[in-house]
């Protein structure tokens, strides 16, 4: 079961990158951390299957987009928006309530922990295999 993890919402603000250049963004609120992804690259990622940057946003009498903090793309299945932060784990929210999110029929829309797997559960291993220690 995934546990809520935050939202993504539109909130029609801009903010400016690192060459002054404004950009519509969109807003991720993700366990107390604010992140950003470009509107124009996110309706790129929904109606294509391309990577898209997640940047960290801060606020200083105006919006600024930061540094790049994960990336973002659709699920295999098409159902999803995946969000892979680096440091913090990967998320997801519903492709459906996000395209009503982009056109204004929502305001927002829950973004979900994906748990964590161990590695240990999809290693098959035979009767007679033998397995070899990493420190020998």
């Amino acid at each position: 079961m995934m546990e809520k993890a935050g939202y993504l919402q539109q909130t029609r603000s801009r903010a400016y990158d690192s060459e002054g250049l404004q950009h519509d963004i969109v807003e991720l609120h993700i366990r107390g951390n604010r992140y950003a992804i470009r509107r124009s690259d996110l309706v790129k990622a929904v109606s294509g299957k391309i990577y898209v940057q997640v940047e960290e946003l801060t606020r200083n009498w105006n919006e600024y987009l930061g540094l790049t903090r994960g990336l973002a793309h659709v699920s295999v299945s098409g159902k999803a928006l995946n969000i892979d932060l680096f440091e913090i784990g990967s998320f997801t929210l519903s492709l459906l309530t996000l395209r009503a999110v982009l056109y204004g029929r929502e305001r927002s829309v829950a973004i979900g922990k994906i748990p964590e797997t161990s590695a240990y559960r999809f290693r098959r291993t035979s009767e007679n295999q033998q397995t070899i220690g990493a420190l020998g």
